[in-house]
């Protein structure tokens, strides 16, 4: 079972995110998906509310691109460790475009249920994205 599990968890990053195919979605997402993020706006449990979660992200970083650097698997849990890198070209919440580059890393752990998403933790470097956009100071140094 922890060979299909990767491989769903593994497509959600090359179809939904990469190959920008929001429809798969559908297959890959449980209906009563629950989606753990303290670094993203909230939104609503469920297929629409991961399309709405995608939504938000695609239209600030249209060709955002997901690489998986690690992918660990145990029972009905994958751990996917990986970078994004992209384009900021639409607005993120407040944030006007930028068109600045970012690449970022994190963490995604999945747990699957019957072969789909039924929730997922993530941790990614919010801080050091919004630090390459502009949107925040970058750290200089600390004082001896």
């Amino acid at each position: 079972m922890t060979t299909g599990n990767k491989e769903v968890a593994r497509r959600v990053f090359e179809e939904v995110w990469n190959n920008k195919k929001v429809a798969a979605i559908d297959e890959l997402i449980a209906a009563n998906y629950i989606h753990h993020d303290a670094q993203s706006p909230s939104f609503p449990s469920g297929i629409e509310g991961y399309k709405q979660f995608v939504a938000y992200y695609l239209n600030a970083f249209p060709d955002v691109r997901f690489t998986i650097d690690n992918e660990v698997a145990e029972a009905d849990m994958v751990v996917i460790r990986w970078t994004a890198t992209g384009s900021h070209e639409g607005d993120l919440a407040e944030l006007a475009p930028t068109g600045r580059h970012f690449s970022v890393t994190g963490i995604t752990m999945a747990r699957l249920s019957d072969g789909k998403v039924a929730e997922s933790w993530n941790s990614w470097d919010a801080l050091g994205m919004m630090q390459q956009l502009g949107a925040v100071p970058e750290a200089r140094g600390r004082a001896a």
